[in-house]
């Protein structure tokens, strides 16, 4: 490896590189050039992103020129006619071509190599064609205009086009459509063409070229929300790469949709049924030119191929993160979405959420091909859980009951319209949704909220004997599943429900408007019976149109349904029987995540998994990268110290508290008085000594109301408000923000002020809205106190047959059982999560508490992350900790 002084050279960088830096760059190099899959962990407040991405592109810089040297030199032999191959160059892992005679083998070889050359030149004439095509449109302002004035044209041609057809006499063809309302035709479901006669439809007459562009070798770098991206794009932007990379963002139509009238629908499913509905009509409308149409159907405005073509190449030209991406769609009234995608062949990286990435249909669906690319997954610390929620479904007895409601009624409007296979299917589906309810113990034709369940319970199934036991064994669930995706049927069955669905839709008093009329009847009894119930899926009785509009409920059925196709040895039904069948509910867990992550592994070049905490490892190794079959070998493991210095940091563990009494939150011990009176003692003391804001993590809500109240009746609480105002982690997601606003204010306040309130107090949760992705940098966090262990609950019946399963298929490590090990792992990456809050830069300064004996277990202890756990002192009694915690303190208000 280079020196530090010969790495700066080696990997630009937009400033001098911490040594940490350096070596995180060096060992990502050399993992890519390797084509290893590595864990890489560098603490939040190191520079992390900046590293991936000079570190990364530093080797897609190299590799693209050794690329290009090599064909030169390959390309010159071939001019030269001499021989420049060695036979395994020519076929590479080719059988040794013993027994052939010497002149066959000469042969095929050279043949190899001049058909080797002809790629080669190919391949560099397309590549100098795209460069130069992007490199004139960088410097030619001339071609950006050109393009504007005539989609302005363009523009005004279709507005008067659509003055002159509403000026025309209005009436021509009314009735044909057979007693069906105006635009009613929309509804109905397309003549289906099943898997055998699928047709592939291309982009229409215009240049295929483009479509089938090869895909460079590039970097495909993912993370979990749309705002961590888009700050990895402006980390790219103000790198030394910023200027000359072809980025690409991709994202959901929800965040790149650019035409008004589809995104209102809200919600992301109703979004892509219905852009996929707009896409189709467009096709029909090509391959219908010269028939007689009778209803014109909505086309997107937006999905223009030209204009697409013309935002892919200012994509490639200029990075751009989302925000950027979908004012350029709306400026040149191009699809983002589509566009985007057009973009990824030539793009060198490429940046997208984890879900189009680790689901296989999504990445197929984008246009996304990882044979020989790198893969960069970050804030990965919860990859293996993200993989499993991916590909698991819920669906409630009140969603599968509304849903046989609506498309029976839907069948029953339509049945003279629908031709036999369609009818065929739906009807398939109906029977489905029958057997579901069946199985939750209740009748499909009635109001779910109000059918008692027998025999109330979980039940875990495996695929198969859930399908035997429903009597569906018989259906081919596949392309049940296929048809579903390609009919749309969940939009037409919307589209319906939203006309008759609800009561501000016009009825009318015809026969089968009356039969509408009990469709609305119905679905209203289903929201207020199962509202009396209190399900946490069913809103509030004014809200039922807006439940209508975000939750068809057959959409959510579909991702059952698609979870049933998995291998019967993977997953698990649960069959959660509660009070009412609308209560109770059907769960697809899947058990093996690393089956869905193996395809990615094993195409790649080279996969990164990063994470700022991404202890303990054993979990990323074990039930991910060996059961997904990667060779032990090829993974290297990677983690960086942090940039502050030692005397900014105090982790102590604290086995006992001011009246001695031993700190042990088990289920049992934790809810005694002693304990609560303990912890609140603790706070007391450590509010007295600690500046401005101190959060304080328990277990669960529920054990932090119970802890609250318990103070609030001795009295604790009013002496800790004397010191510190005290704030409560909300429930709800919308109320995060103004506590936390509230919080700073009052930490900012109380240091201006002076005086005996010194700061705030927060109380929070582990796994909670402020445990991840909220930074408590300098006084807002100068103390993290985590009170017992935070284990995951092992009654749940999907962890408890999650640790049957490890139990089943995994060694033991070290004398102890996996499901043991999974227990551990999960409330140590909870705790690492949590406790890594604090410290967000090299200048900060916190101490961290933990408040348990059992953390100094070296089991434990050793799954804290290297940068604490090597600066962490164990501390038996009180009185210690204390006065190494106001030593601390007043040696850094002493510095400040």
């Amino acid at each position: 490896m280079a020196s530090g002084g010969a790495a700066a050279g080696r990997f630009p960088f937009p400033y001098t590189p911490y040594r940490i830096q350096e070596q995180f760059m060096e060992a990502l190099y050399g993992a890519l050039e390797a084509g290893r899959v590595g864990i890489f962990e560098s603490p939040t407040g190191t520079g992390k992103s900046l590293s991936l991405i000079c570190g990364a592109l530093s080797w897609l810089r190299d590799w693209e020129e050794k690329r290009r040297q090599e064909e030169t030199r390959l390309l010159a032999l071939g001019a030269s006619g001499k021989d420049g191959l060695t036979p395994q160059q020519a076929r590479p892992g080719s059988p040794d071509a013993a027994g052939e005679p010497d002149w066959v083998t000469a042969f095929v070889q050279k043949k190899e190599e001049r058909d080797m050359v002809d790629r080669l030149k190919e391949e560099q004439i397309r590549r100098k064609k795209r460069e130069d095509h992007l490199e004139k449109i960088r410097h030619n302002v001339q071609l950006k205009y050109a393009a504007k004035r005539k989609r302005c044209e363009e523009d005004e041609a279709k507005r008067l086009l659509q003055l002159s057809k509403e000026a025309l006499p209005q009436g021509a063809g009314e009735g044909v459509l057979d007693q069906l309302d105006h635009n009613e035709e929309e509804l109905i479901l397309a003549e289906y063409e099943s898997d055998d006669e699928k047709k592939v439809v291309s982009g229409g007459e215009e240049d295929d070229d483009d479509l089938e562009e090869e895909h460079v070798t590039k970097i495909y770098y993912c993370s979990r929300t749309h705002s961590q991206l888009s700050q990895f794009v402006r980390e790219v932007q103000k790198s030394p790469f910023g200027k000359d990379t072809r980025l690409v963002s991709l994202g959901s139509r929800q965040n790149l949709c650019v035409n008004e009238e589809v995104r209102r629908l809200g919600a992301l499913q109703l979004i892509n049924d219905r852009c996929m509905e707009m896409q189709k009509n467009k096709h029909e409308k090509k391959s219908d030119e010269g028939k007689k149409r009778r209803v014109s159907r909505t086309v997107c405005p937006f999905y223009s191929y030209e204009q697409m073509q013309f935002l892919r190449d200012e994509v490639l030209v200029e990075v751009k993160d989302i925000e950027q991406l979908v004012s350029l769609g709306r400026e040149t009234k191009a699809c983002p979405y589509y566009g985007s995608r057009f973009a990824i062949p030539a793009a060198q990286l490429v940046v997208l959420p984890y879900q189009m990435l680790l689901h296989e249909p999504t990445r197929n669906a984008a246009g996304i091909k990882l044979k020989d690319q790198v893969v960069i997954i970050d804030e990965a610390h919860n990859l293996i859980d993200t993989i499993t929620c991916i590909h698991s479904a819920e669906v409630s007895g009140s969603q599968l009951c509304c849903a046989h409601s609506q498309l029976s009624q839907y069948m029953e409007r339509y049945r003279k319209h629908l031709k036999a296979k369609n009818l065929m299917y739906i009807k398939q589906i109906l029977y489905l949704l029958e057997r579901f309810v069946a199985m939750l113990g209740g009748n499909v034709n009635q109001n779910p909220g109000c059918q008692a369940v027998s025999q109330t319970g979980t039940v875990l199934k495996s695929i198969n004997d859930f399908l035997f036991q429903s009597q569906i064994d018989n259906i081919n669930l596949f392309k049940v599943q296929r048809y579903c995706e390609k009919s749309l049927i969940s939009r037409k069955l919307f589209g319906f429900v939203e006309r008759y669905g609800h009561p501000a839709s016009a009825v009318k008093t015809n026969k089968e408007n009356q039969k509408l009329a009990g469709l609305q009847n119905f679905l209203l009894t289903l929201q207020q019976g199962s509202g009396k119930e209190g399900t946490p899926q069913s809103p509030p009785l004014e809200a039922e149109h807006d439940h209508l509009r975000t939750a068809s409920p057959l959409m959510q059925i579909e991702g059952f349904l698609s979870a049933l196709t998995n291998a019967n040895q993977d997953g698990r039904v649960i069959l959660s029987r509660q009070g009412t069948v609308g209560q109770s509910s059907l769960k697809f867990l899947l058990l093996n995540p690393a089956v869905h992550f193996a395809k990615v592994v094993e195409e790649c070049r080279a996969v990164i998994i990063a994470g700022g905490t991404m202890q303990p490892v054993a979990d990323f190794r074990e039930q991910l990268l060996c059961c997904a079959g990667v060779d032990p070998a090829r993974v290297v493991e990677f983690s960086c110290g942090h940039v502050i210095p030692p005397e900014n940091i105090l982790p102590i563990i604290l086995c006992s508290g001011p009246s001695n009494q031993q700190l042990e939150f088990t289920y049992q011990t934790r809810d005694l008085p002693q304990m609560m009176d303990e912890t609140g003692r603790i706070l007391c003391n450590l509010c007295n000594v600690i500046p401005g804001g101190v959060v304080c993590f328990f277990p669960s809500y529920e054990y932090e109301k119970q802890v609250y109240g318990h103070w609030e009746k001795t009295g604790l609480l009013s002496r800790l408000a004397a010191k510190k105002k005290i704030f409560q982690e909300p429930k709800k997601a919308n109320q995060v923000e103004q506590v936390l606003v509230e919080y700073a204010k009052c930490i900012k306040r109380c240091s201006q002020t002076g005086g005996q309130m010194t700061g705030a107090l927060l109380l929070s949760v582990v796994g909670g809205k402020m445990s991840e992705g909220i930074n408590f940098s300098d006084d807002l966090g100068r103390c993290v106190i985590m009170v017992g262990m935070p284990y995951p609950n092992i009654k749940s019946p999907e962890l408890q047959e999650k640790m049957t399963w490890l139990d089943k298929r995994m060694p033991r490590a070290a004398g102890q059982a996996p499901s043991r090990v999974l227990t551990e792992n999960l409330c140590m990456k909870a705790v690492n999560q949590s406790i890594g809050r604090a410290i967000r830069h090299q200048k900060d300064f916190a101490s961290i508490l933990l408040l348990d004996h059992r953390y100094a277990r070296p089991a434990i202890f050793n799954k804290l992350p290297q940068w604490i756990r090597e600066r962490t002192q164990v501390k038996p009694a009180f009185g210690s900790a204390f006065a190494e915690l106001r030593k601390f303190y007043r040696g850094k208000l002493d510095a400040l």
